[in-house]
């Protein structure tokens, strides 16, 4: 394959709800372009993008994958991305290193929350956007009832280039407005079509449109605007002219429409991709910043290699694997580039063109393109490889916080370290999960954008570090306060065959405000006990709160005062008032109306409108609290506060009210009194979990 110039690379990211047909959209693309000569198929496992265990197992795109080919004299690089929400990162990876988002649209489900998602992603980072609708094969599709839908969502300026004639079993005919003619597809899926004039009512419906589209392209330019008032129209070389601009000011949002299993209407979206879509010429500067903090802009043509990492991937027959896009310069093997974000130096290894696992070596890779390097010892997601004498770093994609939490068990004794071994290095790949050693409670939370993420998570670690891990619930960090005040006059008095130990501690407790902590003081006065055992009463206190005295959860918000005692000459010690402090703080804790808290979040939940009933009701069994309500272009935004113990793989329980279109974000917000009966079955809880370590 020759080396193409910035001018002639396409690099395009195929994102939008789950099952709206990308990686089929993928796979006709790469038939179209020869690369492969039969369509594969997802049950059976044989698609070029979906080649992983996890993807061929679940039938779903779990990672980002890269593929290439020419298409009229361009390279065009596709990012065939997942659309789930669990996996996210891939998503947004590959938009941050692409020049164009092709969001798929279902033609039976519209538009979905991840495409809004991801819409919403694209703008953000300012690449435009064209929309393919596919499955129009299916029954009863629409492309009217799609377009409204769109346009409620994304404009007025939503606009068909491509028309289906006879949409439905045996969808065949497409309708070319930029060309007002009808292309019809053979039945051998290899994406060739014959083309005819649009006649009769079709060729008035290709008119009325075109016209549209000439106005359109008119507004993207003011000399056009100018010729167009003055001609009435455009000439066919000024539209094409025009037209780039257009797509790349968003004047207009194009709209295809396909049968991604039949490879019907695909060819023409590649035409146009490759004769008007957006190149790295489109954005020929990159924002750094240098190693004084300050922001500089990087030209495509400046010599001086740039490449940021947006995605890392292990695999068995391979190593690790670094995706990345040249920003300015060239690599090549052996290069040698430094790592501002890890301040490190790294070797180019073998630099590879991919079409999902099949990878083809090339001595260099130049700016505006997509590859991917061998073993880098020390880079990851997200960082940024320049010159040592100019170290650069390129903005770092953010990701959504996660929104799911398991507890990740071992059923094996000594897997600890394989263990955190094996996170570690799966979140070098993936930083949308997060995990935690809560040494609290003593358990592993591993934190994920979903449940089938939690899940996958879990596979890779038993498949590729071979330990024996189970997801299960995480305990809640509830909290035990006091209501009232209370008190206690404690004796600790131990005699054994030589020095004895004695300490009465008198001390008085009582509530403080929320979120104040634990104040000790002590008002002694008179000599009854020497003010150096003051740290000792304290220590034996403050480790009684740690500890816990109802459920064994830490005790928050309360005051102590130890304000007299009493002390012997000889018995009386450092260990003995500790002792004293722990249980005299614990007999005047049950005094003073003890009681627990629970962390309470707050949930921020985006749902279509009408899937507001079920989701109002679940919320209510969850005992939360709603407190505001908001629209967004018909997605209705709901904040409420949610028990944590109540929010447990809630992402799942709301995909399937909301048929996977509702998502949600949780953050912790503060902590309240539990209602008694919620609170009693975790005291039974605490104290059946002491009986079984006591038996263990």
């Amino acid at each position: 394959m020759k080396e193409h110039q910035p001018g002639e690379i396409r690099n395009i990211a195929l994102v939008g709800h789950a099952s709206s047909g990308k990686t089929m959209l993928s796979e006709s693309m790469l038939a179209c372009a020869g690369v492969i000569n039969r369509l594969g198929s997802i049950p059976v496992g044989s698609t070029v993008s979906d080649y992983h265990d996890s993807e061929q197992h679940r039938q779903i795109s779990v990672l980002a994958t890269l593929m290439h080919f020419d298409w009229q004299g361009m390279k065009i690089n596709v990012l065939d991305c997942p659309g789930y929400a669990d996996f996210i990162s891939e998503g947004l990876g590959a938009l941050r290193v692409s020049d164009l988002a092709v969001v798929v649209v279902h033609a039976n489900h519209g538009v979905g929350v991840g495409t809004d998602a991801m819409w919403r992603y694209a703008t953000q980072l300012g690449i435009p956007k064209v929309i393919v609708v596919n499955g129009f094969d299916k029954e009863e599709t629409d492309l009217e009832k799609t377009l409204a839908q769109l346009r409620e969502h994304y404009g007025p300026r939503v606009f068909p280039l491509a028309v289906p004639v006879n949409p439905g079993p045996g969808f065949n005919q497409v309708l070319d407005v930029q060309r007002n003619s009808l292309l019809t597809y053979p039945a051998d899926k290899t994406g060739k079509y014959t083309e005819a004039p649009a006649a009769g009512a079709l060729g008035e419906q290709a008119t009325v449109l075109h016209g549209q589209l000439i106005e359109f392209i008119a507004e993207s330019d003011d000399a056009l605007m100018e010729k167009f008032f003055a001609q009435g129209g455009l000439s066919e070389d000024e539209m094409r002219a025009g037209l780039h601009a257009a797509v790349q000011k968003q004047v207009f949002i194009p709209v295809f429409v396909t049968s991604a299993e039949n490879n019907i209407g695909v060819a023409r979206l590649l035409d146009f991709i490759a004769k008007y879509g957006p190149s790295p010429v489109d954005r020929p500067a990159a924002l750094a910043t240098d190693a004084e903090g300050q922001q500089v802009e990087v030209a495509l043509t400046d010599p001086d290699p740039l490449l940021f990492v947006f995605k890392t991937m292990s695999e068995a027959q391979f190593g690790e694997l670094s995706f990345f896009r040249v920003y300015s310069g060239s690599i090549k093997f052996g290069s040698e580039l430094y790592n501002a974000g890890r301040r490190s130096t790294e070797k180019i290894g073998q630099i590879y063109m991919l079409n999902g696992k099949t990878r083809t070596s090339v001595p260099t890779l130049s700016a505006g393109d997509i590859g991917a390097v061998v073993k880098l010892k020390d880079t990851q997601t997200g960082n940024t490889l320049s010159l040592p004498k100019k170290p650069l770093s390129l903005p770092r994609v953010e990701y959504p916080k996660p929104n799911i939490h398991a507890s990740l068990k071992s059923g094996v004794k000594g897997e600890e370290d394989k263990i955190a071994s094996g996170l570690a290095a799966l979140h070098h790949e993936d930083p949308t999960f997060l995990y935690m050693v809560d040494s609290e409670l003593r358990q592993t939370i591993v934190s994920a954008q979903g449940e089938l993420h939690l899940e996958v998570i879990a596979d890779a670690l038993r498949r590729r570090y071979n330990v024996h891990v189970e997801l299960s619930e995480p305990r809640v960090r509830y909290r035990e306060t006091i209501k009232g005040r209370g008190e206690s006059k404690y004796r600790h008095k131990k005699q054994t065959g030589g020095a004895g130990q004695f300490a009465e501690v008198w001390m008085r407790i009582e509530p403080r405000p929320r979120d104040t902590g634990v104040e000790f003081t002590h008002s002694l006065s008179g000599q009854n006990v020497d003010r150096v055992y003051v740290p000792s009463v304290e220590k034996g206190v403050m480790k009684a709160c740690e500890e816990g005295i109802v459920a064994g959860y830490r005790v928050v918000d309360v005051k102590i005062d130890f304000y007299d005692g009493k002390m012997h000459p000889v018995d009386s010690k450092d260990i003995a008032f500790q002792i004293a402090g722990y249980f005299g703080f614990k007999e005047a804790f049950t005094t003073a109306r003890p009681c627990l808290l629970e962390p309470i979040l707050l949930v921020e939940i985006r749902i279509p409108e009408d899937c507001m009933g079920k989701v109002m009701g679940d919320l209510s069994s969850r005992r939360g609290k709603i407190h505001g309500m908001d629209m967004d272009g018909g997605i209705q935004l709901i904040k409420a506060h949610v028990p944590a113990k109540e929010l447990y793989r809630y992402s799942s329980t709301l995909r399937s009210l909301t048929g996977g279109r509702g998502i949600h974000a949780e953050a912790f917000s503060h902590y309240e009194e539990m209602p008694r009966e919620a609170e009693a079955k975790v005291i039974e809880e605490s104290k059946k979990a002491k009986q079984q370590q006591a038996a263990e």
